[in-house]
């Protein structure tokens, strides 16, 4: 009876483990049949300039922007950025992480990248959740690259109102952290959604 009690008192642990994994589980799966959309963007900053304010990358005045034109010199064109993501659950299940790993690329090369660490829930039967998210990068290499320059070009006339302008494609790769036996294991593959970013899309909200 003994011996029964101490296996008990063993197995109890695991057991609530086990079905603490698969709740965690079961709720990044359903995170990832959610739908995605980028609602907003706005803070949105090249060399420490809005982005309203340029129209062009082509053809920088160094007098007008002479801390993007230091950039470009030094190879450091630090861009900042503030989006806000929307995602709804059309599921009948809840979904929802505590953490999480994201990527944002442009034209297949890596624009943002980092690291969520807060519980991002999503209630069943089209429940929504808005997230903001703070980025950050060396957009050098996107400006100066020939396979990168004019999605980026686009991107900048997007986000800065310009007009005439065709809609710039991100992707964004999400890997949800599970929490396993107070262990953070990543949840395996990425959850990937594709978003068209345009210039309807509101700034400074």
């Amino acid at each position: 009876m003994k011996k029964g009690l101490v296996l008990l008192y063993i197995a109890l642990p695991l057991l609530f483990s086990q079905c603490s994994v698969n709740k965690q589980i079961s709720q990044a799966k359903t995170l990832g049949d959610c739908r995605y959309t980028i609602s907003s963007a706005d803070s949105i900053y090249l060399a420490g300039i809005d982005v309203r304010q340029l129209r062009s990358l082509s053809d920088i005045n160094p007098v007008q922007y002479p801390r993007l034109a230091t950039g470009l010199l030094t190879r450091n064109v630090p861009l900042d950025a503030r989006i806000t993501i929307d995602i709804t659950n059309p599921t009948n299940k809840l979904a929802g992480i505590n953490q999480l790993e994201y990527r944002i690329l442009l034209a297949g090369q890596e624009l943002f990248n980092g690291f969520l660490n807060q519980r991002i829930e999503v209630l069943p039967g089209g429940g929504r959740t808005r997230v903001p998210v703070r980025l950050n990068t060396n957009a050098y290499q996107l400006i100066t690259d020939s396979k990168t320059r004019d999605a980026f070009t686009q991107l900048v006339k997007n986000l800065s109102g310009g007009a005439g302008t065709q809609p710039s494609k991100l992707t964004i790769k999400i890997k949800p952290t599970l929490d396993l036996l107070g262990k953070q294991v990543n949840y395996p593959g990425y959850i990937t959604i594709d978003q068209d970013v345009t210039n309807k899309m509101l700034l400074g909200n």
